[in-house]
């Protein structure tokens, strides 16, 4: 007899049908929330997939910028944001561990333990998935939350979600902030980049990695897992030329000219003779307080009349072209030149210099002087003189790989607007435009024997301790901008300027450290009533076997205070002279096998932070940094005062310290 033809038969065979049934339609509605939530277009729910899962870009860090010294310049710090997932933790364990949880986020957040815990269950019974638990913190700040009860049983069973972003940080402060410079990305989506981050970003950058998210309550995205699906890959370092000490004293000499002359902006670049390598940039503009800091990049970036230091690029052509030798008389007469009638030309001598030779109308920076040597010898073929000045490679850029250098100016007598004031004009630094950093370039290029180096502000890009990805080394604009017997007439000019009683830079003489130079002092504005200055000098030191180039910029001083370039300028330019030679602070370079030892048997470098040497004496510093190997710079006596980098920043191998003392 068949079972089905009893009721008993009969209602077992309809439940097996149901079972049957229901597992197949648990396993549709599996597969369609699967479908769903992976592969369907959802066309009708008027739900993309994206909307429910999605990969989130990852920033991966950006490589680091060092000092020539090793000083970290710019780096990437890894931030955290932490939020709970009140609703992945089963209800045994959220008992369990909610008191000791709140009673440790009481302990660093300095909140009362019962009103965390009442947060805790308030964010439980509201089933809240993305409670804030801190945001902007340290990495090791986020592994003392890691370590909270039920937070350290991770995403899946404490709910505890962990966000990281990366910041840019510069341990030492504002130095050199503009050359360093920063990439940003805008809102249309472009870039805007500047300085050495701008200019070498594709190599800073790394690639990005990925991070799968889904989408729970009120538009906030939760991450999947604690693994990323595809992880960042971090960039390469970049080793700049800079000196740290250098460009601390730099940047010190710069503030305090432009403080006691209340000037608007400044800029002092000091470069490596042979190598053309910058060992410091400082530029510093004024806010509507009074107070100075990196504005924009004067030297790279801002092209004008230079006034009186041009003279040496029109005194070099006259001399190449032998229209005159340096001893070749020049009667300045009464001081003052006019050209068609009401164009006069003014020496800053009242009378003039009378009759003079040519390397002595340079020396005590002539205009009338300069200004006949290059008309009465050019006027009938203007040409000729330009063409000269071309040749020396004054009308090109210089190539630099940060964005924004200004255009040189040099008009050319097929221009359609020159006219007969040009070439007279030109001799003395007007209507002509140059940046700082160009007119320092042909400077250097007379310290180092004609020779034309290319300003070079990298050594190598690459990753710290692994062969360089990319050198750099001297790159030659022009390989002899004059002739042997042209260069020694003018750096024997050039050291007579500052060595000489009548030169104009005579008053920054010193008993041990010879300089060559020129000033230079230019007026603007002077089209309207309210005239106002650029006061400059550049030059080289030592005089005679030259390691370093100079220039320091000061724009429109208080002319009550003062506003020649001799006034102004040149003093800024003797204090970096001589600091760099004879004030550079005792070096004390200790075993660094400790740091070393200790950095690469730690997970994150970033763990081991420079200590805090405030209040200390000399010697209780030497004590504290011994085991870590660190490379200590002293200034001053008595105790530290102020140290850079701070206190926490991360350390490398190369680590130093500059400590200043009172």
């Amino acid at each position: 007899m068949n079972d089905s033809s009893t009721p008993s038969g009969f209602y077992k065979s309809r439940f097996y049908l149901m079972v049957t049934g229901l597992v197949l339609f648990g396993f549709i509605l599996i597969g369609k929330l699967i479908h769903l939530q992976f592969y369907s277009n959802t066309e009708g729910l008027g739900i993309a997939p994206e909307t429910l899962v999605k990969n989130v870009v990852l920033e991966p860090s950006r490589g680091d910028i060092y000092a020539a010294d090793g000083n970290i310049l710019a780096t990437s710090v890894a931030r955290y944001a932490l939020h709970w997932d009140a609703v992945t933790v089963s209800e045994p364990l959220f008992q369990q561990y909610k008191k000791a949880l709140a009673d440790s986020l009481s302990s660093l957040t300095a909140r009362e333990s019962s009103s965390v815990l009442s947060q805790l269950e308030t964010a439980r019974k509201k089933k809240n998935r993305y409670w804030l638990v801190a945001k902007d913190i340290s990495y090791s700040t986020y592994q003392r939350y890691k370590n909270f009860p039920l937070f350290n049983r991770g995403a899946y069973k404490g709910g505890l979600i962990v966000e990281q972003e990366l910041k840019r940080e510069h341990p030492l402060g504002k130095i050199a902030e503009r050359t360093i410079g920063y990439e940003k990305l805008d809102k249309d989506g472009t870039y805007f980049r500047v300085g050495l981050e701008g200019a070498f970003s594709q190599y800073l950058r790394g690639d990005s990695g990925l991070r799968l998210k889904q989408k729970i309550a009120n538009g906030q995205w939760k991450p999947i897992s604690d693994s990323n699906e595809k992880e960042p890959t971090q960039g390469y370092d970049l080793r700049t030329t800079l000196d740290v000490n250098i460009q601390d004293i730099a940047h010190n000499a710069l503030l305090s000219q432009l403080e006691a002359y209340d000037a608007d902006h400044g800029t002092v670049v000091v470069m490596e003779v042979q190598t053309g390598a910058v060992k410091a940039i400082a530029n510093l503009g004024r806010t509507e307080e009074g107070k100075y800091f990196e504005k924009l990049n004067y030297a790279v970036g801002e092209a004008h009349e230079p006034g009186s230091t041009f003279k040496l690029m029109g005194m070099i052509a006259a001399l190449e072209d032998k229209v005159i030798d340096e001893n070749s008389l020049i009667d300045t007469e009464n001081g003052v030149l006019t050209f068609y009638g009401k164009y006069k030309v003014k020496d800053s001598k009242r009378g003039g210099y009378g009759t003079i030779t040519a390397a002595k109308a340079f020396e005590v920076s002539s205009n009338v002087g300069l200004v006949k040597i290059i008309h009465e010898n050019y006027k009938e073929n203007p040409r000729k003189f330009v063409d000269r000045l071309y040749n020396m490679g004054l009308n090109k850029n210089l190539g630099l790989p940060i964005k924004g250098e200004g255009d040189p100016k040099i008009p050319y007598p097929s221009d359609a607007d020159w006219d007969g004031l040009d070439l007279p004009w030109m001799a003395y630094g007007y209507g002509v435009s140059l940046t700082p950093l160009q007119t320092l370039t042909f400077y250097n290029a007379v310290a180092n024997q004609g020779e034309m180096v290319q300003p070079r502000f990298l050594t190598e890009i690459g990753n710290l301790g692994n062969k360089p990805h990319k050198v750099f080394t001297k790159q030659v604009i022009n390989p002899s901008i004059c002739s042997e017997e042209t260069l020694q007439k003018v750096q024997q000019m050039m050291f007579n300027v500052v060595d000489k009683k009548w030169g104009t830079g005579y008053r920054i003489k010193d008993s041990l450290l010879t300089m060559a130079g020129k000033t230079g002092t230019c007026q603007v504005d002077y089209t309207t009533d309210s005239v106002q200055y650029i006061s400059s000098f550049v030059g080289y030191f030592p005089a005679d076997k030259p390691q370093y180039s100079c220039i320091v910029v000061i724009h429109r001083p208080d002319k009550t205070k003062g506003y020649y370039g001799a006034t102004v300028a040149a003093p800024v330019f003797k204090t970096i002279a001589k600091k760099i030679f004879n004030d550079i602070p005792k070096e004390v370079a200790l075993e660094r096998s400790r740091l070393t030892e200790l950095i690469k048997n730690t997970n994150s470098s970033k763990e081991l932070s420079v200590p805090n040497l405030t209040g200390l004496s000399e010697k209780e510093v030497l004590k504290k940094t011994q085991e870590l190997g660190l490379k200590v710079l002293f200034r001053g006596t008595g105790t530290v005062k102020e140290q850079r980098p701070e206190a926490g920043t991360k350390m490398n191998t190369q680590q130093q310290i500059i400590l200043k003392l009172s």
